[in-house]
């Protein structure tokens, strides 16, 4: 690292963390989770926020502590109502630049019905899906992303369902932009949580993460540099797969922008209708 970055890097530590708050993390060494939060503060940077003016909202889960270290107006949810309780902030305060950042399990599973109402909606707020396909805090049991075949706490034997996609699941469902990334590729993922805050509407980035001590020692990859490396080589860039057959990306996933449409949000729309509402109260 040169002089240059070594600094940039010290400001942004002293401008946008919690220094007297339970430092050091809870993560395990080498989780991905420490390279997302990078990424966020470093689009907030980029993005010149107010910290007063924005709310990051976290479920439950390893994911779950990461608003404890930000400098920012910041609730730790229940389990699965990240999306509910950032919902409620938005529309009390539009003003406000809300984040959620939740886990594969958190979001998709008890918050699934949530995550496919707010994309739906088109609620103008940014998710960050923290994806390390497995409950990584609460013992290694298989969520609702963790690959067919796999082993888990909870499919000892290999895990006989299906998953699904996080991001084709919330292009369907209607959101605005949804981006895929990883922690290995961590200038795209800066650029695409930056696009993602900018976004008007709901915004969804997946970011795939290693949880090496639940997921990857069961499945052959037990330490995080083995992980980071799989992220590498399945990644396929969104250009590049275009020009791949679908054999090809039999085993892959992609990365980059999946989605992005301009659409009417929930939030503005809603500040539509209230205004009518206060125009027809004050003419009676």
């Amino acid at each position: 690292m040169t002089e240059k970055t070594i600094a940039e890097s010290a400001r942004l530590r002293h401008e946008y963390l919690r220094h007297d708050k339970k430092f050091p993390h809870v993560w395990c060494p080498g989780c991905g989770i420490g390279i997302i939060l990078g990424s966020l503060i470093r689009a907030v940077d980029r993005l010149g926020l107010n910290k007063d003016k924005l709310v990051l909202a976290s479920g439950i889960g390893c994911s779950g502590r990461l608003p404890v270290y930000v400098d920012f107006n910041t609730i730790h949810t229940t389990h699965g109502r990240a999306l509910t309780f950032a919902t409620g902030i938005k529309l009390a305060n539009p003003a406000l630049n809300v984040i959620t950042v939740m886990g594969d399990g958190d979001a998709t599973a008890i918050g699934g019905n949530h995550f496919i109402h707010a994309a739906r909606r088109n609620i103008n707020l940014t998710a960050i899906i923290i994806n390390n396909q497995i409950y990584g805090m609460t013992g290694g049991q298989y969520s609702p992303t963790t690959p067919y075949g796999s082993l888990s706490a909870t499919s000892t034997y290999g895990h006989i369902e299906h998953a699904f996609s996080i991001s084709d699941l919330a292009i369907t469902a209607g959101a605005s932009y949804v981006a895929k990334g990883t922690v290995y590729h961590v200038p795209a993922l800066d650029k695409l949580i930056t696009g993602g805050i900018e976004k008007e509407g709901f915004s969804v980035i997946e970011i795939m993460s290693n949880c090496h001590t639940q997921y990857g020692r069961r499945n052959k990859m037990p330490d995080p540099v083995t992980m980071m490396k799989w992220f590498r080589d399945q990644a396929v860039s969104v250009t590049k797969a275009a020009k791949m057959a679908p054999d090809e990306l039999a085993e892959k996933f992609i990365i980059g922008v999946l989605a992005d449409r301009d659409k009417p949000s929930y939030t503005t729309e809603y500040q539509h209708i209230r205004d009518r509402a206060l125009k027809v109260a004050k003419n009676e």
